[in-house]
This record gives C-alpha cells, sequence and structure tokens, in this order.
C-alpha cells in the first residue's frame, strides 16, 4: 500500500484525480484535496453538514474538477464549486433539496439534479442558473428525487429518478427530449450510453434495459432477481453490470443474451438463505415488509454490487457488499 488517509466518516462516493491531487468527500460533510503521491492532505472545505434521506440513499455526491474548479454537492442542499488549489469557495448554488448526485461538468456548464424534484444547469464558472427542469413525481414520490449523476451524448443529457421515469432532456435548453416510464420502480443508476442505445437497470422491478437513445423505445429488456443501482459498461461488445444479488453480468449489447457472470463470494455462501431453487425470492423473504432493515442487511451478505466496474486490460475490477474488490479475467 502505497498511502491511506483516514476522515472523519464513512466514504460513499468515488475519489476524483485531477492534476496532482485527489479530491474525496466525505459523510463527515467535508471535501478533502490530497497529495495524489504522498497522501498529506492540501486542504480541506466543510460544508454545513451531511444527512441522509433513507436507509436506500446509499451515495453521497462525489467530487468532478473542471477548469481548475471542483464541483461537490452536499447534503445540505448546496452544490459548492472550489478552487482547486486554494480550497476557497468560488460560489455556491442553493437546490431545492439535498445534493447527492455528483454533478456532471461539459462546455461551460455544470449539471445535476436534488433529492427536491429539479434538475439543474448552472454557468459553471460563476453559478448562475441557466435553466432548470421539474421531474414528472408521481403519488408514492411527489418529488422525484434525483439519486445520481447524468451522463451526456450529443448534447442529450439522460438520468433517471425515484418518481420511476427516465429523462432525455437538451442540455442546451433543459426542454424534455423523451422520458420513459417504468410502473412501479425507481430508476437510480446513472445511464450508460453506447452507440445508439442507453443502458440502465431498475431498483423495484429488477430489470435492466437498453433503449433506443433517440426515442426511449425498448429495444430489450433483462428480467434480473434484484436491484441494479450501478452504472453499466461497454467492452468488446458486451455490457457489464452488477446487481444487488452480487452477480455480476455480462450480456450482449445489441441483443441481451447472457455471455458471462461472476458471482462473488458472499453471494455464493448466502444465495440459498433469500433465494429459492428456482432463483425466485424465498416466500419468507419480506424485500419491504415490517422488519425492512433486517431485510436489507440480509440482501448486503450477498456482496451487493452497487459499485461502476472497471476495465483494464482483459481484466475487470468491482467492488461489493461483501467487503471485496473482485479482479476477473474476462477470457
Amino acid at each position: 500500500m502505497k498511502w491511506s488517509y483516514r476522515t472523519n466518516g464513512s466514504v460513499h462516493s468515488s475519489p476524483f484525480v485531477y492534476e496532482s491531487s485527489v479530491f474525496l468527500g466525505s459523510a463527515d460533510g467535508s471535501l478533502y484535496a490530497l497529495n495524489i503521491d504522498s497522501g498529506q492532505l492540501i486542504w480541506k472545505f466543510d460544508s454545513q453538514g451531511e444527512k441522509m434521506l433513507d436507509i436506500w440513499d446509499y451515495y453521497l455526491s462525489s467530487p468532478i474538477a473542471y477548469n481548475g474548479i471542483v464541483y461537490w454537492g452536499s447534503g445540505d442542499g448546496f452544490l459548492y464549486a472550489i478552487n482547486c488549489k486554494t480550497g476557497k469557495p468560488e460560489w455556491k448554488f442553493e437546490a431545492k433539496g439535498i445534493v447527492h448526485a455528483t454533478p456532471l461538468a461539459s462546455e461551460g456548464k455544470v449539471f445535476f439534479g436534488d433529492f427536491s424534484d429539479y434538475f439543474y444547469a448552472l454557468n459553471a464558472e460563476n453559478g448562475d442558473l441557466i435553466w432548470q427542469f421539474r421531474t414528472i413525481g408521481n403519488t408514492y414520490f411527489p418529488n422525484g428525487e434525483i439519486q445520481k449523476a447524468a451522463t451526456i451524448d450529443k448534447d442529450i443529457l439522460y438520468f433517471g429518478s425515484r418518481d420511476y421515469n427516465i429523462y432525455a432532456l437538451n442540455a442546451q435548453t433543459g426542454r424534455g427530449h423523451w422520458n420513459m416510464k417504468e410502473l412501479g420502480s425507481w430508476i437510480i443508476a446513472t445511464p450508460f450510453v453506447h452507440d445508439d442505445y442507453v443502458y440502465f437497470g431498475t431498483s423495484d422491478t429488477h430489470r435492466f434495459y437498453c433503449l433506443s437513445k433517440n426515442s426511449g423505445k425498448i429495444v430489450y429488456q433483462i428480467p434480473v432477481p434484484m436491484r441494479v443501482y450501478g452504472s453499466a459498461i461497454e467492452h468488446n461488445g458486451i455490457i457489464y453490470f452488477g446487481c444487488f444479488d452480487g452477480i455480476l453480468r455480462g450480456v450482449d449489447a445489441k441483443t441481451g443474451e447472457l455471455k458471462w457472470h461472476f458471482q462473488t463470494d458472499g453471494s455464493k455462501e448466502n444465495h440459498n438463505k433469500i433465494y429459492n431453487a428456482e432463483g425466485k425470492l424465498r416466500d419468507s423473504f419480506e424485500l419491504y415488509g415490517e422488519d425492512y432493515l433486517e431485510s436489507e442487511r440480509l440482501i448486503h451478505t450477498l456482496g451487493s454490487i452497487l459499485s461502476t466496474p472497471v476495465v483494464e486490460g482483459n481484466v475487470i475490477f468491482f467492488g461489493s457488499s461483501d467487503g471485496g474488490l473482485y479482479t476477473v479475467n474476462l477470457n
């Protein structure tokens, strides 16, 4: 190990490397800048405090750096723009709710959603609001919480919401391009765009989708045994994504046919405690019952994969809730 650094809280986000610094947010409500070679603290910026919405609020905002500024959202309801070198705030923008979605910077704008029902485009230099988009909402989740980052492709933004919708917006105007409603399920994962398609998993309906990125029409859908919160990736024509059942799957990008899978140690050990021989949830297991906290604890014994995998060469890397960092040969 080259070095380690301990914050005053747990880390539910990804670090960001920019020039000679590593930026890291923590559940202690602070953003840290560390020297990439030594791990020494360069500066620390304190927000007004972090908070979690509920037990499914797994992710905190990850920092990103763009043109010498690090952008970072917080549970205090602000998006912060902080000078990368000094740690001094350049500006802050007050959203209408918790900001746990990771911001996205492109062509002089910063895009992000909040836990109220808004998605924003700001001027990256001064924080001025360019446009805002209000999610549709629904009876059970009227706020349309946006939990993770958007992705952008050819001036179209794609993001999911707890209001059961995935949205495609014009990045310049904020006008809706299309939306697809998945009745009865949150869409948490950051959509992944590859060629003419957008890929994402759902929460409660336990599906993985491939849509036309231009129209939002369904190309194919795959049933999976549990939620998909992490983003997908592509490698050599295969789409890889993780699932809460502790299995990383690889499917043909065009057809959805299963081509590869890997099961975590936790899933191998505990799969039969939750699933029957047919791969269905046991009758005795109640996902959202009276003791949903215990159900959630049991799910994580499967080595749930909430992370986004990374491929280097022909090896795929991913982390899971059983505490493992897995490196698997794709041959």
